[in-house]
């Protein structure tokens, strides 16, 4: 387990590089550096003295990946990928084209990233378990056809439909939530309340259909047949063999939504004005911020690799057939 564990954390540091690298080539040919000064010195005539005075100030004035006029090792250290990018796997976030050190916006807006992701993901994922356990307990029924076009319809929405929607009649009609903002401490529950209300149900048609897909497969299994055989109840067969048997794939796919637990929801914070960090990410791409989207692609990385990791070691714990070596 421990060698398993080594090995994939040395595997991780490849993977965060060429995700650094794709980022840092792609921003750089939609962005020059001469854009970027213009931008944030915020004026249509800028002088050339003015950009390079902003470059120089910034580290922007480096050559891109590859200093050819440098001595030795410094072709490689005195670039911008290098003195911008190799902090990164310190966690040395630096500041802003703006001058804001990214570290502490970080610390700050994470909460409230959590505070939105967290509960949406858990009582989500319950919710969806549960409707799709209903449906195979009642599969071949009307209730199964009834719930299967019910998921459909949901699914046939967009989110954005929901979340102005919810907004209209919640916030605005009836008046029992603020429509956007947040405030500090528990305070911030009645600003949470709505988006993790349609966060769960605009997510439940996707969901249902998903988990039901990975029961039935289970269903229909030797195990369950033998299990029914021996005098066990359909409810007792479904939550004692059927669900844990299907906690692999469930655990693969919760993997994937682990990084957005940090990074929070990009489209919902900026519809309720959630300072959290997927506002945070919208606002430096709006902005041309290549030190912020950098950082913020970097630890979007780094969670996705510790979820992979997370997920393979959570396998021995459900399925003792899997073993890490």
């Amino acid at each position: 387990m421990i060698q398993y564990i080594i090995r994939r954390i040395l595997y991780a540091f490849p993977i965060l590089l060429g995700v650094n690298i794709l980022t840092f080539v792609l921003f750089f040919i939609v962005n020059s550096p001469d854009d970027m000064a213009r931008l944030q010195l915020g004026q249509k005539h800028v002088t050339q003295q003015a950009i390079d005075n902003w470059k120089h100030q910034h580290g922007y004035d480096l050559p891109l990946l590859w200093d050819s006029h440098a001595p030795g090792g410094e072709k490689l250290t005195q670039t911008i990928f290098f003195q911008k990018s190799a902090s990164l796997f310190v966690f040395r976030f630096g500041t802003s084209d703006s001058g804001r050190n990214i570290g502490a916006d970080i610390q700050e807006r994470a909460l409230p990233s959590l505070a939105l992701a967290l509960p949406t993901l858990a009582v989500g994922l319950l919710l969806n378990v549960c409707l799709a356990l209903l449906i195979v307990l009642f599969r071949n029924s009307y209730l199964e056809q009834a719930g299967l076009v019910l998921c459909v319809l949901l699914m046939s929405v967009s989110s954005l439909f929901y979340i102005i929607g919810g907004q209209f009649f919640a916030g605005k009609l009836l008046r029992l939530v603020p429509i956007s903002g947040y405030d500090d401490g528990w305070a911030a529950v009645k600003f949470l309340i709505l988006p993790i209300i349609i966060g769960v149900f605009s997510g439940i048609g996707s969901g249902v259909r998903w988990y039901r897909t990975l029961f039935l497969e289970e269903v229909g299994k030797d195990y369950v047949r033998t299990a029914r055989a021996k005098g066990l109840s359909e409810t007792a067969t479904l939550f004692r063999h059927v669900l844990p048997n299907a906690m692999i794939p469930i655990l693969t796919g919760v993997v994937v939504v682990l990084p957005s637990l940090f990074l929070g929801s990009l489209v919902m914070e900026s519809f309720f004005s959630i300072p959290g960090l997927g506002s945070y990410t919208i606002d430096a791409i709006n902005n041309q911020d290549f030190a912020t989207v950098r950082a913020m692609v970097f630890l979007g990385s780094l969670l996705y690799v510790l979820g992979l990791l997370l997920t393979d070691i959570s396998y021995t714990l459900v399925d003792p057939r899997v073993r890490l070596s």
